[in-house]
């Protein structure tokens, strides 16, 4: 299996002849749309840095498209012109559809909370996630992260934005992902609490993963503070560097 860290939260998963994006935010540097915090962090357009120069020929090949929520962090305008024009079949939550689907996305298949069904030629499960700490968890609205298994390919689980919570755990420790990807940006706006976790959070998901770890939602969008250089001399400190991974921006990661 190939993992292609692109940027934010949006990957690619290749595994056989499938290429998977994920989480497509594929805007030019500031076109997404506007700052997410204009008092706690620097007020900048997002995204606050460019797609990776190599990226165009790996998406290029993209077969599929899965997509945790409609933030624009995780899709924006741009994917929404190359899904369409590329046709792209799109598997999202069920609670997803209706929009993705006013929008003229290819939407082929929807995905169910604790659900376990057939995708592609191995299967994926809807898995809750909750998308802040406190009250800001209910407006940020319904986020799912996915649970994957592909033959004879390392089991993958994709945490999506949320918090540590004991849906988290539970996938964690009895499903016993071979890789799991955490949102480690802390990300914040200029009330309430972050909507990601906290590092405290981010060490406890490293430390209780039965595999491998990448932190991703990093150092794209301005409301994210934690930079991959702090984020990394703390895995550090707690023995953790060799089980995570802390991709550039245009990174392969291979399993």
């Amino acid at each position: 299996m190939k993992i292609h860290h692109i940027r934010n939260a949006t990957m690619i998963i290749e595994t056989g002849e499938h290429v998977i994006l994920i989480d497509p935010m594929l805007g030019k540097k500031g076109t997404a749309g506007p700052p997410f915090t204009l008092l706690r962090y620097k007020p900048r357009r997002n995204p606050i840095v460019d797609l990776p120069d190599n990226c165009q020929a790996i998406l290029d090949r993209v077969t599929h498209c899965l997509i945790t929520h409609k933030h624009p962090d995780h899709i924006d305008k741009a994917a929404e012109i190359f899904l369409k024009e590329k046709n792209i079949p799109i598997t999202c939550s069920v609670l997803d559809e209706a929009l993705f689907k006013k929008k003229e996305l290819n939407v082929v298949q929807t995905i169910d909370y604790w659900n376990r069904v057939d995708f592609l030629n191995g299967q994926i499960e809807g898995i809750p996630a909750r998308h802040g700490y406190g009250y800001v968890a209910k407006p940020m609205g319904n986020v799912m992260g996915f649970y994957l298994e592909f033959p004879n390919e390392p089991s993958v689980y994709l945490s999506s934005d949320t918090i540590y919570t004991d849906d988290v755990e539970k996938v964690l420790k009895d499903y016993k992902p071979d890789v799991s990807v955490v949102a480690s940006g802390t990300a914040r706006l200029d009330v309430f609490q972050p909507l990601l976790m906290r590092v405290d959070d981010i060490l406890k998901f490293a430390k209780t993963a039965p595999g491998k770890v990448i932190a991703n939602h990093l150092e794209a969008v301005n409301h994210c503070p934690t930079k991959r250089e702090d984020l990394r001399a703390k895995f550090e400190k707690e023995e953790l560097s060799e089980k995570t991974f802390i991709p550039k921006d245009g990174e392969l990661l291979e399993f």
